[in-house]
C-alpha cells in the first residue's frame, strides 16, 4: 500500500478474470473495473486509492495493485472475490461468458471510510446496480467532486437511474454502445452545463463532450492483444490528467495513449509495468 494521502478514490471492485483471447489464449489474470481505472490513473500520475472488498490474504495476482494503491474496503475470503469470464472476437467486441459478482454487494455508503469523501474527486465504477452507485453519489455530493462510469446492461436495464447519475455527475464515462442506448445516438450525446461527459470510441479514439460541444480526440492504432479494461483506463487516466490540470481534450489525449498500451498486453499488465 502506498503510504500518501490519495487524491482520487475508485468505487468499484477488483476481479479474477478468465480470458478466451482471440489469439486461442486463455488467460487468468486480475480485472475488475475499479482495478483498471485506479491503477490506470495511478499510473497517470494521480495518487489513487480503492475502495472495495479486500481479499485476506491477499492472491498473488492482486498483490503487484495492492503495492500501488490505498487500498480500502470490506475484507472477505478470496473466494468472495468478483470471478468474470470473457471471450473476445477482435476488434473490442467480446462476450461475457460468466459472471459472479461475489463480495460487491458489499459495497454501500454506510461503510465507505472517511477518507474517500475526503478526497478531490472520486469515480464511482460500474456495478452491478446503478441503485448501489446512485446512493454514493448522493452520499459524496456536494463535498467532492463525482465521477461516473456505467456499462451497456445498466443503461438497458436501469435507463432512469443512469439518466440521474448523468444529471448529477461532475465527469461521466461511457462506450459508444452505451451512448447510442441512453442517447439515441452518438450525434445526440449532451453533458448538463458545467459537467463534462466522454464517449471512448474503441480504436477510434474518443468523444469529449462539453454541454453541445463535441471534441473528437484520435485514437492510437496498436495490435489488439486484450481490450479488457481498455475503457476503464481510458477514464482513470483522463481523471488523472484533468486533476493535474489539464484540459479536458489533452486530458483525453494522453489518456487515448495510455489505453492503447493497456489494448497491447494481457490484463492490466501495462499497467503494472516497473511495479
Amino acid at each position: 500500500m502506498t503510504n500518501s494521502t490519495p487524491n482520487l478514490f475508485v468505487i468499484g471492485t477488483a476481479s479474477l478474470d478468465v480470458l478466451h483471447l482471440t489469439s486461442g489464449q486463455i488467460a487468468r489474470t486480475a480485472g475488475g473495473a475499479g482495478l483498471y481505472t485506479a491503477l490506470a490513473a495511478q499510473k497517470s500520475g494521480a495518487v489513487t486509492g480503492l475502495f472495495a472488498p479486500k481479499p485476506a490474504p491477499l492472491p498473488d495476482v492482486l498483490q503487484p495493485a495492492d503495492r500501488l494503491l490505498h487500498w480500502l474496503g470490506p475484507a472477505i475470503n478470496p473466494d468472495e472475490l468478483p470471478r468474470l469470464e470473457i471471450a473476445h472476437h477482435g476488434q473490442g467486441r467480446a462476450t461475457l461468458l460468466n459472471a459472479s459478482w461475489g463480495a460487491e454487494a458489499q459495497l454501500i455508503p454506510a461503510v465507505m471510510p472517511a477518507l474517500v469523501r475526503q478526497t478531490d474527486v472520486v469515480h464511482i465504477a460500474a456495478l452491478s446496480s446503478a441503485e448501489r452507485q446512485l446512493a454514493f453519489l448522493q452520499a459524496l455530493k456536494p463535498h467532492t467532486r463525482v465521477s461516473v462510469g456505467t456499462y451497456a446492461r445498466l443503461v438497458t436495464t436501469q435507463t432512469a437511474q443512469v439518466r440521474e447519475l448523468l444529471n448529477q455527475a461532475d465527469f461521466f464515462f461511457m462506450n459508444e454502445n452505451e451512448a447510442r442506448g441512453l442517447f439515441g445516438s452518438i450525434e445526440q450525446a449532451r453533458s448538463r452545463p458545467g459537467a463534462l461527459l466522454f464517449v471512448t470510441l474503441d480504436a477510434a479514439g474518443a468523444l469529449v463532450i462539453e454541454g453541445d460541444s463535441a471534441t473528437h480526440v484520435a485514437g492510437t492504432p496498436v495490435p489488439e492483444v486484450d481490450p479488457t479494461g481498455a475503457g476503464d483506463t481510458f477514464c482513470g487516466a483522463t481523471l488523472a490528467g484533468l486533476m493535474q490540470g489539464l484540459s479536458p481534450v489533452a486530458a483525453a489525449r494522453q489518456a487515448v495513449k495510455l489505453a492503447a498500451q493497456t489494448v497491447s498486453a494481457v490484463g492490466p499488465a501495462a499497467l503494472l509495468a516497473n511495479v
